[in-house]
């Protein structure tokens, strides 16, 4: 049975997952993770969906990661069951084909903010406050808080969070370049939607190769977003199509450098 507490529905061209737990500040457990990545393939294997939105039910964006869910596991345990699993799906956000919008309904702290991090786009409320509070409690950022949010912010931005524990309000957090739009609040969804619809009305194939490459040129992922581009520029070749003509014929191909 699908876990509840992510929620996926779909709007013509837009998918949009909504975390919720709202009880537990939209916290992520084990099952929430594995919910997450099941989403991220249902959205990306629905080839009608151009644009996604990520978002939080009740007071909340997510409050990371559920202190119960780990506090009691063992240190492999936490290493490898908690931050490289949660790492994992988080980069799976990150590189749906499509691009993503996180509607930032609420707080986004710690493993929330890492989670807002994973989209292209974020649109805030005017009241949301976002930081990297792990080092108050003895730990460090685990799902890609000193990585990708070194990356896509700067690291001095991140040092303040992480080191400093600073919290940053909307306004101050679009101005440092941590969200890209604030809206007053109640109406993120609505923002979000007109964003997606803008989106949604561009090319969904250069959508996608734009996607990639931009996150080649910021240093993501770039051996898998080069080998994409290739493969699909390859795909549409006549060499391809002769060299599978040839293998399903058992006889030896004729390549004419056909693109």
């Amino acid at each position: 049975m699908a876990d509840e507490r992510i929620r996926v529905g779909v709007e013509g061209a837009v998918a949009i997952m909504t975390v919720s737990r709202p009880e537990k500040l939209n916290a992520f457990d084990i099952d929430m993770l594995k919910a997450l990545a099941a989403a991220c393939d249902a959205v990306e294997a629905n080839r009608d969906v151009r644009v996604a939105i990520l978002t939080g039910e009740g007071k909340a964006f997510s409050a990371g990661g559920d202190i119960k869910a780990w506090g009691g596991m063992d240190a492999a345990e936490f290493g490898h069951d908690w931050v490289r699993f949660g790492h994992r799906v988080f980069e799976r956000l990150a590189t749906l084909r499509m691009p993503v919008i996180a509607a930032l309904n609420g707080h986004a702290l710690g493993g929330g903010l890492e989670l807002a991090a994973a989209a292209d786009i974020r649109i805030a409320e005017r009241q949301v406050k976002i930081g990297l509070p792990e080092t108050s409690l003895g730990m460090v950022p685990g799902w890609s808080g000193t990585q990708r949010l070194v990356a896509r912010f700067g690291a001095q931005i991140v040092r303040r969070m992480v080191l400093g524990g600073e919290m940053f309000p909307a306004e101050e957090a679009r101005a440092e370049g941590l969200v890209d739009a604030v809206v007053e609040t109640g109406t993120v969804m609505a923002a979000a939607r007109d964003y997606a619809a803008r989106i949604a009305s561009r090319g969904p194939a250069a959508l996608e190769i734009s996607k990639l490459m931009i996150a080649s040129a910021n240093g993501e992922d770039n051996g898998a977003a080069v080998e994409a581009l290739g493969s699909i520029l390859v795909a549409k070749t006549g060499d391809l199509k002769e060299g599978v003509a040839a293998f399903s014929e058992k006889r030896e191909a004729r390549f004419k450098g056909e693109w």
